[in-house]
């Protein structure tokens, strides 16, 4: 068995005097879809910040291949996608997606563009590398984001809520894009989300996170939790069923 590509142990986070999540724990395996799930609230996105090294936690550790993720030293080892898709309005769509290329290699200009267009034609922009961020869609925008996250050819990537704000049809091409990514490329996704639609399509591991208890309430493949878990706060989130009167 492979070691975990991400391994979180007795995970404290939170500021001042707010505590969101406390002794978490997990593993995420290579070649996972790792879904990170939970009310509003709970620190799922927080979460996603102290994984990807932009907090630091109050006790505990978080790893990645056994290093501790920091996004001040070196090339980061994994690709991030934010919420809002991040793109720089003023560049184009093959110039957002370029610029990791520019920052982190020394890589002649045809070499760049040859990587930029790989990587478009991938995630199903390579008719729009010349538009700005304004010219496209909101769908379009993820996608930018997915091809500029990929560029380095990390093995692990990032993402927070990739299907907010997006029509029922443009969520659904984006989960078709994330399993083509998983099982013919090879990657390891994390994703935040509270699409129960997407989390059961695409997740092969995930966690729940309770606000209340401040910790991990339920992991595992969500459609078996869905289906068995015994635990009401899990099956209530799971099944989309109100709180008891």
């Amino acid at each position: 068995m492979s070691t975990p590509i991400v391994t979180v142990t007795d995970l404290t986070m939170g500021w001042d005097d707010v505590v969101l999540q406390e002794g978490a724990s997990f593993e995420v395996a290579r070649g996972d879809v790792f879904v990170i799930m939970g009310g509003s609230g709970c620190g799922k996105s927080t979460l996603l910040r102290y994984m990807t090294g932009l907090e630091t936690p109050r006790a505990g550790a978080i790893t990645i291949d056994g290093v501790a993720p920091n996004l001040a030293v070196g090339r980061p080892p994994f690709g991030v996608t934010f919420q809002s898709g991040a793109l720089f309005g003023d560049m184009t769509v093959a110039e957002n997606v370029a610029l990791q290329l520019e920052r982190w290699t020394a890589l002649p200009h045809d070499a760049v563009d040859a990587i930029v267009a790989a990587k478009l034609k991938l995630v199903g922009l390579d008719g729009a590398s010349d538009k700005l961020p304004s010219e496209i869609s909101g769908g379009m925008k993820k996608r930018a984001a997915l091809a500029r996250a990929m560029v380095l050819e990390p093995a692990l990537l990032f993402l927070d809520e990739p299907s907010a704000g997006l029509d029922p049809v443009s969520a659904v091409e984006l989960d078709e894009l994330f399993l083509t990514l998983s099982h013919v490329v090879g990657l390891t996704l994390v994703i935040v989300t509270h699409e129960l639609e997407s989390i059961f399509r695409v997740a092969t591991s995930s966690i729940l996170l309770d606000k209340e208890s401040k910790s991990i309430i339920a992991r595992g493949d969500p459609k078996v939790l869905r289906d068995t878990s015994t635990d009401p706060r899990v099956h209530r989130f799971l099944n989309r069923l109100p709180r008891a009167a």
